[in-house]
């Protein structure tokens, strides 16, 4: 069954904070260290928000970073041609995160994965 109007709206804007969070947490590492511990904070509140505010619609964002990578997971993997199929793999960063709802996935992430070396 498909996503509603509203469940799409909802879950594209939850996707759209995050990457804003994390270009915001970029921004902020380049600012002095004694001004990055009051936005941060800010962040945080903000990002507590969203994350009750999806959990009223009965939805949570997932993020995997730093994962072994499964041909099988809810994402995605962007670069997966770079690689054999007998490589061991690892999420190496999120490019969109996995949205989850009560009856399972809502929304496949997008990833970039990373050869583990022995």
């Amino acid at each position: 069954m498909g996503l509603s109007q509203y469940e799409n709206t909802i879950i594209n804007m939850a996707i759209e904070s995050w990457r804003l969070s994390r270009l915001f947490i970029k921004a902020v590492s380049k600012l002095d260290p004694s001004e990055t511990n009051k936005y941060i904070g800010q962040l945080r509140y903000f990002q507590k928000n969203i994350e009750s505010s999806l959990e009223d619609c009965n939805l949570k964002i997932v993020n995997i970073e730093g994962q072994a990578y499964d041909v099988g997971m809810a994402a995605v993997a962007m670069n997966i041609e770079d690689f054999d199929e007998n490589d061991v793999l690892m999420i190496e960063s999120m490019i969109e995160p996995i949205i989850m709802g009560e009856d399972g996935i809502k929304r496949q992430g997008m990833v970039m994965v990373k050869k583990v070396e022995a």
